[in-house]
């Protein structure tokens, strides 16, 4: 049910959209494209704007200010049913009292379509999803999962030119999510239709989107691809949100020693770039998998710490070691070698650390008159699509 390459570009727009609950502000000045057939992710923690930004695409919430465009066209007054797209819920929304085969074709027939169009649809979808043997049960006899297939059937029955998704897989257990993942890329790939995806789960993100828009505080911090969100955050808290164990940040000092730009704090010494520095406060960030454990008198830079639990994850171990005042994760295949008590010695090769002005959070990047600033081209980026 691929939609026809003659169709509209299906691109949905959003242009400073902004929504408040009283004195509350959910959305703030929110820009956002997403092209035709991308599957966008929007991540956050609960309470972000994530849903009331979904529910604002669809229709069934109104902007305090701003516009929605599909299609090109201002969408913002058109109601849900005008503005041809379709929404999944978290919680199915099916009709109790329909077999699989009605709730998946009552779309159609609200709209009065030809029963043979109706029953020619039905079946397709039921093929396409794996539902054509359950098509006489009534929703109390499916599992969480059939359920889910028959909302996001109903859904893709209309063919419409975008499909809504609020959380769609939290119901789940998780290998059924695992599973229900890997059915969902499929679909997005068949159909080459736009998907607008929210959750607060960052393996479903990484996994199924093809762009990630994280938020935090109504706000979009930022866009990108799975790879360029988990290597490249543009500030701290996308740095700290993505990744498990997320990235350790420890406040610190920076500043130039002999012509070397080094990071200082208590138990913390690393030298990262030739330059001059004058001296400022940042926050230090380097991922768990990146710190590796070097012998306690080396004499190098890195994090001198202590040992505090090691979690065994199956393939990996995870340390957390007291460095100074700050706690810091290091990831590894198993057996990581050491064990809780033990005083022990991190590093990580320079280009994996990162720099946060602790005020802004935004990442800090070594331009080429030796000062460092904000990563101005990520804050471009973050202006035009958010």
């Amino acid at each position: 049910m691929k939609r026809n390459s003659a169709t509209a570009d299906a691109g949905i727009s959003l242009d400073q959209v902004r929504r408040t609950f009283g004195s509350t502000v959910a959305l703030n000045d929110i820009n956002l494209h997403i092209p035709q057939g991308e599957f966008l992710a929007l991540l956050g923690p609960s309470g972000c704007g994530k849903s009331t930004l979904l529910r604002i695409v669809a229709g069934l919430l109104p902007p305090t200010s701003g516009r929605v465009m599909i299609d090109e066209n201002d969408v913002t007054a058109l109601p849900p049913g005008q503005r041809d797209i379709a929404m999944v819920f978290q919680s199915y929304a099916l009709y109790p009292h329909m077999s699989v085969e009605r709730n998946l074709g009552f779309g159609l027939r609200v709209r009065h379509r030809a029963k043979e169009e109706i029953a020619t649809k039905v079946t397709a979808v039921a093929e396409q999803l794996k539902l054509s043997g359950l098509l006489h049960r009534k929703p109390k006899e499916l599992s969480g999962g059939q359920r889910q297939r028959v909302a996001l059937g109903r859904a893709v029955i209309r063919d419409p030119k975008a499909f809504l998704m609020d959380e769609p897989l939290s119901n789940l257990d998780a290998q059924l999510r695992t599973a229900t993942r890997l059915e969902l890329t499929e679909l997005h790939k068949r159909l080459a239709t736009t998907f607008v995806y929210v959750t607060h789960d960052q393996v479903e993100a990484m996994t199924m989107a093809t762009r990630i828009a994280v938020m935090n505080n109504g706000r979009i911090e930022q866009v990108g691809t799975p790879a360029e969100i988990y290597d490249e955050p543009a500030t701290a808290f996308v740095a700290a949100f993505v990744g498990a164990p997320p990235m350790n940040l420890v406040p610190a000092r920076a500043a130039s020693f002999g012509g070397k730009v080094r990071v200082v704090a208590d138990g913390i010494n690393i030298e990262l770039w030739d330059g001059e520095l004058e001296e400022r406060d940042v926050l230090l960030g380097v991922r768990p998998e990146h710190l590796g454990f070097v012998p306690k008198d080396h004499g190098g830079p890195g994090f001198d710490g202590t040992v505090i639990a090691v979690e065994n994850l199956g393939s990996e171990e995870v340390a957390f070691c007291d460095v100074g005042s700050a706690q810091v994760a290091a990831r590894g295949p198993r057996p990581l070698g050491v064990a809780a008590g033990d005083a022990v010695s991190l590093a990580a090769p320079p280009r994996r650390y990162y720099l946060y002005d602790p005020v802004s959070t935004r990442r800090l990047v070594w331009i080429e008159d030796g000062v460092p600033a904000a990563d101005m081209a990520m804050a471009a980026q973050s202006t035009s699509d958010a």
